[in-house]
């Protein structure tokens, strides 16, 4: 896995793999975290399946994170001063509503913990995927 689409563009907290037979991995990447959805993570997930959607060579995308969590839920230390009309003049929710406009098929590939938006992030996919580990919730 790298950090790097085919257009140069490198992220911080997600990684990308291109498979053989037109298949591209989107993996989750704040270990540390479980995996929560801050802002910066959700700006990069959302800006890497803009790009995979406009590429001929992905015909499909995978999503997971890791062994121990598909993503905990929102990044509660980055939400946790914020009242709701913080969230909405920053828009920091707005970059949920891009992941189903995806035209291409996202496969959820979930290990572990898929909690609050992690649960919502895992349900906006096409087609979903539970290990033996998986909790939703």
């Amino acid at each position: 896995m790298n950090r790097a689409l085919s257009t140069g563009t490198t992220y911080e907290h997600v990684l990308i793999d291109h498979r053989e037979g037109g298949v591209a991995i989107v993996q989750l990447n704040r270990p540390k975290a479980l995996n929560a959805l801050c802002k910066d993570l959700m700006d990069e997930l959302v800006d890497a399946l803009k790009h995979l959607d406009q590429n001929k060579e992905v015909g499909a995308i995978v999503m997971t994170g890791s062994e121990k969590a598909f993503a905990a839920g929102a990044d509660i230390k980055e939400m946790k001063d914020r009242e709701y009309p913080d969230t909405f003049i920053t828009e920091m929710l707005t970059k949920w509503d891009e992941v189903p406009k995806t035209k291409k098929p996202i496969v959820g590939a979930v290990n572990g913990y898929a909690l609050g938006g992690g649960c919502e992030l895992a349900m906006m996919c096409d087609i979903l995927l539970a290990g033996d580990s998986a909790k939703f919730g």
